[in-house]
């Protein structure tokens, strides 16, 4: 078979990215850019006119009432977008002490109803209030004697009708060409979820402690915890009496766990009076005084800068920084030495 002649017309050039490989489309005239940009704009503005037209009032207040009430747990459920929107809602709840789990309607009737127990409460997410999936469940709510609590655009439709208590949203336009892709009104459930979450989280005694007993992990873990947690205690936290030697202290620092490089300095009621360093050791030798018999309290740092074990872990590693220390002692309310915040503690838990 003959090969076709080569085209001898000129392809197209293609700009690639800085630092990229792959090559891209020339960027779009300024008149389409404008476009976009004005477009995308008023797409921010349609969801943002969605959210600040909700309107609370006393359906509010009887669904928080459901939700403090709730001897079980929060059952949240929805298909499709309202579903995802469904799921974050449940996953917030479960992050702020509430419990809660996320029902998918079209496995509820094939025996994930089994998740439901008299004594929860549902909320049941739609924005048409007309989902199929979900209105079969209404009669198994019921028999359960479970509440429902109907988040919809539509307070006159099928869910609505069915349920206990309805926050109705009221008719939304999208944001969306062709006024059908769920943008705005899935943003006003969203926002009306969160309103919900958070109202009935100020209701009650839930602070950073309990959030951080559910946050371990991530920037969020972090910013909550407490030195206590990350403190060197017992026998990895260095300390000497202040009649010591410096040999004495040298060797304390030598010789405890995951060797610190300082140990704190105490007097006989353990409360804390000075503190001696790697730093401080160099700068010794460095001038000449090797004398390993002198007390530790005429070598050691005065006044050392410390914190307590309730102390905010970014605090503490805040004062690090700015006194350019490796160590912090930690005292309780009676100055006494009850630990040592080490900066490679800090480093391995990223903090610094």
């Amino acid at each position: 078979m003959a090969r076709a002649p080569r085209s001898t017309a000129k392809k197209p050039r293609l700009r690639a990215l800085p630092g990229r490989d792959a090559a891209v489309s020339a960027p779009p005239l300024p008149e389409e850019a404008t476009a976009s940009l004005a477009y995308a704009q008023g797409v921010l503005e349609a969801e943002a006119r969605a959210i600040l037209g909700l309107r609370l009032g006393e359906s509010f207040l009887r669904a928080l009432a459901l939700l403090r009430g709730c001897q079980g747990q929060v059952v949240v459920t929805g298909m499709g977008k309202a579903g995802l929107i469904g799921q974050k809602l449940s996953a917030t709840l479960a992050s702020t002490g509430i419990r809660s789990v996320f029902l998918h309607p079209a496995e509820a009737v094939h025996g994930d109803l089994g998740r439901v127990s008299r004594g929860d409460v549902i909320l049941a997410l739609s924005n048409s209030g007309a989902t199929e999936e979900l209105l079969r469940l209404l009669p198994s709510f019921r028999r359960l004697g479970t509440p429902v609590i109907a988040l919809t655009g539509e307070p006159e439709s099928a869910l609505a009708r069915g349920a206990d208590v309805v926050l109705g949203m009221g008719r939304i336009e999208e944001a969306c060409p062709m006024g059908l892709v769920p943008t705005a009104s899935t943003a006003a459930l969203h926002a009306l979820g969160d309103a919900l979450a958070m109202t009935l989280m100020r209701s009650r005694s839930f602070g950073t402690e309990e959030y951080a007993l559910l946050h371990p992990g991530g920037k969020i873990g972090r910013s909550v915890q407490r030195v206590f947690e990350v403190m060197r205690t017992g026998s990895a936290n260095p300390v000497v009496r202040e009649s010591a030697r410096l040999s004495d202290a040298v060797g304390v620092m030598t010789k405890t766990p995951g060797r610190p490089g300082a140990t704190s300095v105490v007097d006989k009621a353990g409360r804390l009076v000075g503190i001696f360093t790697d730093g401080d050791l160099r700068r010794l030798v460095e001038e000449g005084r090797t004398d390993f018999t002198l007390p530790i309290r005429e070598v050691m740092g005065r006044r050392p800068r410390c914190v307590t074990p309730e102390t905010l872990v970014l605090t503490a590693a805040a004062q690090m920084r700015e006194a350019r220390v490796d160590q912090l002692p930690v005292v309780d309310a009676e100055g006494r030495a009850v630990g040592l915040l080490d900066v490679q503690d800090l480093l391995a838990a990223r903090f610094l």
